[in-house]
C-alpha cells in the first residue's frame, strides 16, 4: 500500500489485518492520541531507585511486574572481571542492566546484559517459564547500540554475554543500525525500531515467524511523527497504533528546555495502516519533576489498557524511575 505524502505501509504477509478498537467510537477529548487521553495521568510508580545508579533507558510489564533497562553504572566489576570499567566503556560496550520490580514497588530483582545495546526500547514476553525478555543485541563498539534483537530469559543475579552461544540474535534489517524492539503481547505481534541512514522506521512481524527466522513484515512504517531536532526516548504497539515518546530533559531558566516551558516532551501516534500521524500532544504529567527526562514507553494490559511513560528523575548521587499511566477511552 503507498500512501500519499512520501510514508509506505507495507502489508507483506497475508492476514497481515489491523487490529484495535475502531469499531467503538465516543467523543475524542482533547488529549486523545491513538487510545489513550495522556492529559489525564495517574502516578503508577513514585521516584524509585532501579539497582544500578544510572537512569533508566526503556520500561516494559508482563501483567502487573515492571522490567526496567539502564545502562550499567560505572565502577562496578563483575566477578569474571579484571578490572572495574568506567560508566563510558560500559556505555560504549552495550553493558546493560535489568531491574525487576515487585508488586510492591521494590528493586527486587536484577541481571546484567553485557553486550547487548543502549535499551531504548524492550518488551517483555510471558511463558510457563517465567518472562522473557526482548531487547537489543550485538552491540556496536562504536556507539553501544545493538545492531539486532534477541529474547532471552530473565534470571535474577545472572550476567548474560551477548556473546554466549544462548543468545540467539535476528537481524532483520542487516544495513540498519541503532535496532530495538517492543512486544505488543496481545496480538503476539513484535515491533522493531531502526534506523537506515538517517531515516528512522518501523517493521511489524509475527512472534512466532520472527522467532522461526521469517522476518517478512506484516508492515514496514516510516516515521513520520519525528521532528528535526527531537530525541527518540521509547515506542509501543498496541492496536493499529505505533506509539513513540520524545524528549529531552529539563535544563535550567537560561537553557532551551526550562520547567516553566512545562518541558518538550510529546507522544505521537502514527497509524500503522496509512503512515500517518494520527496524534501528537504534549505531555503534562508530573511538570515538578526533578530533571524530568522522558525515558521509556509501554503498554500495560490488564482491566483498563494503559499507556505508561517513563521518567528518569535525579536524586543525590543517583537517578529514579518514575512511571506515569495514561487510560485508554473509546474513540480512534
Amino acid at each position: 500500500m503507498l500512501v500519499a505524502g512520501g510514508s509506505t505501509v507495507v502489508a507483506a504477509v497475508g492476514g497481515g489485518v489491523a487490529l484495535g478498537r475502531s469499531e467503538q467510537r465516543g467523543p475524542e477529548p482533547t488529549g486523545a492520541v491513538g487510545l489513550f487521553d495522556v492529559d489525564k495521568a495517574s502516578e503508577l510508580l513514585p521516584p524509585t531507585s532501579l539497582h544500578d545508579g544510572t537512569g533508566p533507558q526503556s520500561i516494559a510489564f508482563d501483567g502487573g511486574q515492571l522490567y526496567a533497562l539502564q545502562v550499567m553504572q560505572g565502577g562496578i566489576r563483575l566477578p569474571d572481571e579484571k578490572r572495574r570499567l568506567s560508566g563510558r566503556a560500559r556505555r560504549l560496550a552495550g553493558d546493560m542492566c535489568v531491574t525487576a520490580f515487585s508488586r510492591s514497588g521494590a528493586a527486587a530483582q536484577h541481571m546484567y546484559l553485557r553486550g547487548f545495546g543502549h535499551g531504548i526500547s524492550m518488551g517483555v514476553e510471558p511463558s510457563e517459564y517465567g518472562a522473557l525478555l526482548w531487547v537489543e543485541s550485538q552491540a556496536d563498539r562504536q556507539t553501544g547500540y545493538g545492531r539486532a534483537v534477541t529474547r532471552i530469559p530473565f534470571r535474577h543475579g545472572t550476567v548474560l554475554d551477548s556473546s554466549s552461544p544462548s543468545v540467539r540474535h535476528h537481524r532483520p534489517l542487516p544495513d540498519s543500525h541503532r535496532i530495538h524492539p517492543a512486544v505488543d503481547v496481545a496480538a503476539k505481534r513484535l515491533l522493531v525500531s531502526h534506523w537506515t541512514n538517517r531515516e528512522h522506521h518501523y517493521t511489524i512481524h509475527r512472534l512466532d515467524d520472527f522467532l522461526a527466522g521469517s522476518y517478512q513484515p506484516l508492515f514496514h512504517v516510516e516515521d513520520t511523527a519525528l521532528r528535526s531536532g527531537e530525541t527518540l526516548q521509547g515506542c509501543a504497539l498496541n492496536g493499529n497504533h505505533i506509539y513513540q515518546l520524545t524528549g529531552t530533559p529539563y535544563t535550567d531558566d537560561e537553557g532551551h528546555n526550562p520547567p516553566s516551558s512545562g518541558g518538550n516532551t510529546y507522544v505521537s501516534a502514527i497509524d500503522i495502516r496509512s503512515g500517518k500521524t494520527t496524534g501528537r500532544r504534549k505531555l503534562s504529567m508530573a511538570p515538578r519533576l526533578s530533571f524530568r527526562e522522558p525515558e521509556g514507553l509501554a503498554i500495560r494490559l490488564g482491566a483498563n489498557l494503559e499507556l505508561c511513560v517513563a521518567f528518569s528523575v535525579k536524586s543525590p548521587g543517583r537517578r529514579n524511575l518514575a512511571v506515569y499511566a495514561c487510560q485508554s477511552g473509546q474513540w480512534s
